[in-house]
């Protein structure tokens, strides 16, 4: 609930359209791909490959291009990044984010940080990723206070 108090001012979109055009296909877990179909919305997807990690293959989004991953996992992510054509985008959740960084899967991050502090919450590398390091490639300030901070590995 607390993203919706968040107001993006004016036409600003913190990058959004930028790193949209620069892939062919998003990545998540099961729990976020039912979030995003909580919020009652059309697939924000369509014009992308979605490929959902998920213990069940249930298409809630038969209009548009969605594969699941149920078995193998680490495998099928290093199949999907040999293919040719633009980058894939892990649009979440942590569990997966975490899996993925221990198997070296993730080449860059970027980070949008948003000047609210919360109580709780789910953490942002859960299941303890292995210590990386990463170099900083980008960052950027907003006038609402938040900012778009880009890694590279």
């Amino acid at each position: 609930e607390w993203l919706n108090q968040f107001q993006i001012p004016g036409n600003e979109d913190y990058g959004y359209k930028e790193l949209y055009q620069s892939i062919d296909s998003v990545l998540m877990g099961g729990r976020t791909y039912r979030d995003i179909i909580g919020f009652g919305c059309e697939w924000p997807y369509k014009d992308k490959i979605s490929y959902i990690i998920s213990r069940n293959e249930v298409n809630l989004t038969p209009a548009a291009e969605v594969h699941f991953i149920t078995d193998n996992i680490i495998y099928n992510v290093e199949r999907l990044k040999k293919q040719e054509g633009k980058d894939i985008w892990l649009v979440g959740g942590g569990e997966l984010v975490s899996m993925l960084m221990n198997a070296d899967l993730i080449d860059e991050m970027q980070l949008c940080y948003l000047p609210i502090v919360l109580g709780q919450g789910f953490a942002l590398f859960p299941n303890k990723p292995k210590e990386t390091v990463w170099k900083l490639i980008g960052c950027k300030s907003f006038d609402s206070g938040a900012m778009l901070i880009s890694y590279s590995k």
